[in-house]
């Protein structure tokens, strides 16, 4: 494909797409109206060189994801709330806190935890510790996710996921930039951030077999410091299978990340497609990329 590669994220009531060099948030507001946020990006990468490297360049992405991701989200939850409900810095700061803290809790400890426990039933076996220990983890996040999808409020956000993917589609396959164009595309696309959380799943279970029977709080403490290393893993992987879709192999390996998607991706309005519309344009014009209209 000539034309660049465009990201994205489903935010409160919006979309946020990112192109090279910017990144634009469009909002349906209270009234009905269209709300837009656009902001030009520096990568980390380019900041600092060898962070562009191949396994270190993962690490770079996600921090600047998730940077941006907060950013956006503290502009949609503004606007979507209108005038009465505004959040402030400290308000996000604590709630990013939470989800860290809950992060370490549910995806961390309880499955190391659970694998601790249950390690008499197969004689300590490093491969069978580690194997129960990301099923667990993966049950975990199914469960989390297939439970918050229950709220209405999350279900929208899926539904605005769903119309990020489908834009982000039919620009790829450069069709006209409509709502009735974008919905006869799918919802899932296999560069989805949510592949890379399966991916990484997976690659956690491999990872940690080499790492032997250590201490438990060793391996608590080893989990957490080698998050970068699977992050690094997990982007090449995705890079990797971009690049080859067509591969009948790359195929099968991306397919449970694409699975997952149907938990995380709802069939969205036609609404809400022009939000996320008005998002990808904005950055499209930008930075000066041809579309068909």
């Amino acid at each position: 494909m000539s034309n660049p590669l465009i990201g994205g994220q489903a935010v409160i009531e919006g979309v946020m797409m990112r192109g090279k060099n910017l990144i634009s948030v469009a909002v349906r507001r209270p009234d009905g109206g269209i709300s837009l946020m656009k902001e030009h990006i520096i990568p980390t990468s380019k900041k600092i060189k060898v962070l562009g490297l191949p396994f270190l360049r993962g690490t770079a992405v996600l921090a600047d994801a998730l940077y941006l991701g907060i950013k956006a989200l503290s502009y949609s939850a503004n606007e979507a709330l209108g005038e009465e409900e505004k959040l402030n810095a400290w308000s996000m700061t604590v709630a990013f806190t939470m989800a860290i803290g809950m992060f370490i809790l549910l995806f961390v400890f309880l499955p190391l935890s659970v694998a601790q426990i249950t390690s008499k039933f197969y004689a300590n076996n490093v491969i069978m510790f580690n194997l129960v220990e990301g099923l667990v983890r993966i049950a975990i996040f199914l469960g989390y996710i297939w439970i918050i999808s229950l709220f209405p409020d999350i279900k929208r956000v899926f539904q605005y996921h769903g119309a990020e993917h489908k834009t982000i589609h039919a620009y790829e396959n450069n069709v006209p930039l409509t709502p009735e164009e974008a919905k006869r595309y799918t919802t899932l696309h296999p560069r989805c951030g949510t592949s890379f959380l399966m991916v990484s799943m997976i690659v956690m279970i491999i990872l940690y077999s080499f790492l032997g029977r250590p201490s438990f709080l060793i391996r608590f403490t080893s989990r957490i410091l080698l998050i970068p290393v699977v992050v690094g893993v997990s982007y090449e992987f995705l890079r990797f299978s971009s690049d080859n879709l067509k591969n009948i192999f790359v195929k099968i390996l991306i397919a449970p990340g694409l699975w997952l998607q149907k938990l995380t991706t709802k069939e969205p309005d036609e609404k809400q497609l022009e939000v996320a519309i008005e998002a990808l344009k904005a950055v499209l014009d930008e930075e000066g990329v041809l579309y068909r209209v």
